[in-house]
């Protein structure tokens, strides 16, 4: 199998989202990659435990997954529960299932708390963004894993190219 990509499942449009809903990515590449085989769908926080759908979250005091993965900054709800551990387990789990099944690439939804990988949220639950990562990409680029956001698809397509089978 060529280079296999780790997907996030709300980018497929599977209803995973904290909003029990997906967010489908539409691009040619895509759909080639599916028609291929290569990618492979995970949804993180579900992976972790957490209910969908379930309250928003975001990385406290605009920190990041560093932050969170050091035991400075914890990534809570917007009801104030703690959700870190869960976060945190679910990123590990998409780590051993990226490699479980031979992904070298990962394409994740940006601003998430887990697969954000340009930016992320701040944490006061305005809207507000800052650049940073989310917990499960810092993961996976530990694992050297290469992540690219869902804006980055021509990115990955040209990353792609020119690599052997």
């Amino acid at each position: 199998m060529s280079h296999r990509i780790l997907i996030s499942a709300c980018l497929l449009g599977r209803p995973v989202r904290y909003d029990g809903k997906g967010k489908p990515l539409h691009h040619p590449a895509i759909e080639r990659w599916k028609a291929e085989g290569r990618l492979v769908a995970f949804c993180p926080e579900q992976a972790g435990g957490l209910p969908t759908p379930r309250p928003p979250a975001e990385i406290e005091q605009a920190m990041d997954a560093d932050d969170v993965l050091a035991g400075r900054a914890r990534v809570i709800e917007n009801t104030g529960a703690d959700v870190t551990a869960a976060f945190v387990e679910g990123g590990r789990k998409a780590v051993e299932f990226a490699r479980a099944n031979g992904c070298t690439f990962a394409l994740l939804i940006d601003g998430s708390p887990s697969c954000g990988s340009g930016f992320i949220y701040d944490g006061s639950f305005s809207g507000k963004r800052h650049p940073g990562e989310g917990v499960t990409t810092a993961l996976l680029r530990q694992a050297g894993i290469e992540v690219f956001s869902d804006r980055e698809v021509e990115d990955l397509e040209s990353r792609l190219v020119g690599l052997h089978p």
